[in-house]
């Protein structure tokens, strides 16, 4: 029949319309800002940069010492509207594994710009920075209301656990291995110059065998 498939869509369409109002399962809306919908897990708005909790060199604030950042500048370089700034550094700070790495000096986002595209996220080597779930960043002030400094932008681990619980979880699951796998290493190296030492010592301790002559 002629429009057979134009009536069918129709009337699906009326039916979700008129259930809107009875079901539900159909109530799509609330109450917002009094009534809010938690976010799910996969929700990305805008990122920011993942500090650990314990204070690595012990000095200066929490955020500022246990950054996980490097000032590497991938996520500046691949940024496809330019909205990241980095300045690196001129001292170096102990990273998670114990490695003096330089930091940002300055980390600023242009949160006005980002287009959340999370491709920071994905070229970053050191799981530095993530993806928020916090939308609601408007501002009288267009300009700097909405340039984030490395303060604004740092947030904990924790924090992270608690939006993105899984892929955190699995995030400290691989950056434990490879600490584990560096101080492996860096043991083995530690016995075997122990040993070194030790052979040369006992070598060095070894009264030298003075030849005598035959028949003297």
């Amino acid at each position: 029949m002629l429009g057979e498939g134009i009536l069918k869509g129709l009337a699906e369409t009326a039916k979700n319309f008129a259930g809107s109002f009875v079901s539900a399962e159909r109530l799509t809306t609330v109450q917002y800002p009094e009534e809010r919908i938690a976010p799910i897990e996969a929700t990305r708005d805008f990122p920011f940069l993942v500090y650990d909790e314990e204070n690595r060199d012990g000095g200066g604030p929490e955020w500022e010492a246990g950054l996980r950042c490097v000032a590497c500048q991938i996520c500046e370089k691949e940024c496809p509207p330019k909205c990241i700034y980095i300045e690196k550094s001129k001292d170096k700070k102990l990273d998670y594994l114990g490695k003096a790495q330089y930091y940002p000096a300055k980390f600023d986002i242009d949160i006005s710009v980002c287009m959340s595209c999370q491709i920071c996220v994905e070229v970053c080597p050191f799981e530095a920075i993530k993806m928020d779930t916090e939308f609601e960043l408007s501002t009288t002030d267009r300009f700097g209301g909405l340039l984030f400094d490395r303060e604004k932008l740092a947030k904990s681990n924790e924090y992270y656990h608690k939006i993105h619980p899984t892929e955190a979880a699995a995030v400290d699951e691989r950056l434990a291995a490879e600490k584990t796998k560096s101080d492996a290493k860096a043991k083995a190296a530690s016995d075997a110059t122990a040993a070194k030492a030790a052979l040369a010592a006992t070598a060095a301790a070894k009264p030298a065998v003075v030849p005598t002559e035959e028949g003297a």
